[in-house]
């Protein structure tokens, strides 16, 4: 499967745009089911908004949602669609909420304040690339520690968890493709003492 690019955690960000603010929020999400969850807690939350705006895009299908709600068709949920899209970002979704601040904006400027309420919601979750990911394992001596560590980062590989003993297991993902190159370096690096074991395959961030 081919990699992708999604946002890392659920956050918001503001703006006051002619005494309107706007509150853009984000979040992953895998279904719709999620997303609209998300959408009706923001609502909940700020239900004395004049407007919560929302888009989501799913990978599942290349579902592709917005509302405007409210606001004049065109000016709101497509915009802010707009930017998820020219992001190239998947499985997320993203509440713009307003509180008119009594000075209209015009079509032109509800455009742009709503594709930048999307952006700078975008930017706070942390936009990032997963990939098919290899998760590997294998244990050393606390002298080759060190080089274990230099050889992973080289190859970009995440740490997902270290147990210190009378060893030192690691375990950790890379890249799919570059699963055998990495075995290999590991293996001349040791001259044969240390070796990678595959546990599983998974998308992880790269």
């Amino acid at each position: 499967m081919q990699e992708y690019k999604t946002v890392e955690k659920a956050a918001d960000d503001y703006f006051i745009e002619k005494k309107s603010r706007f509150i853009g929020y984000v979040k992953p999400v895998k279904t719709q089911d999620e997303a609209v969850s998300f959408i009706n807690e923001i609502k909940s939350k700020h239900w004395d908004a004049t407007h919560n705006v929302y888009a989501y895009v799913l990978r599942d299908n290349n579902i592709q949602r917005y509302s405007d709600d409210g606001e004049p068709g065109g000016t709101a949920g497509m915009p802010v669609l707009d930017v998820i899209l020219k992001e190239n970002v998947v499985d997320v979704c993203v509440v713009a909420t307003r509180y008119f601040g009594g000075t209209l904006l015009g079509a032109g400027g509800l455009v742009r304040a709503y594709s930048h309420t999307s952006k700078i919601a975008l930017e706070a979750g942390n936009i990032i690339t997963m990939a098919e990911c290899s998760v590997l394992e294998t244990t050393v001596d606390y002298s080759f520690y060190d080089k274990l560590n230099n050889l992973l980062t080289s190859f970009g590989a995440n740490i997902i968890n270290t147990e210190y003993a009378d060893l030192v297991k690691v375990t950790l993902s890379v890249k799919a493709d570059k699963e055998n190159e990495l075995k290999n370096k590991l293996t001349d690096l040791s001259n044969g003492k240390y070796s990678l074991t595959f546990i599983t395959s998974k998308f992880d961030k790269i």
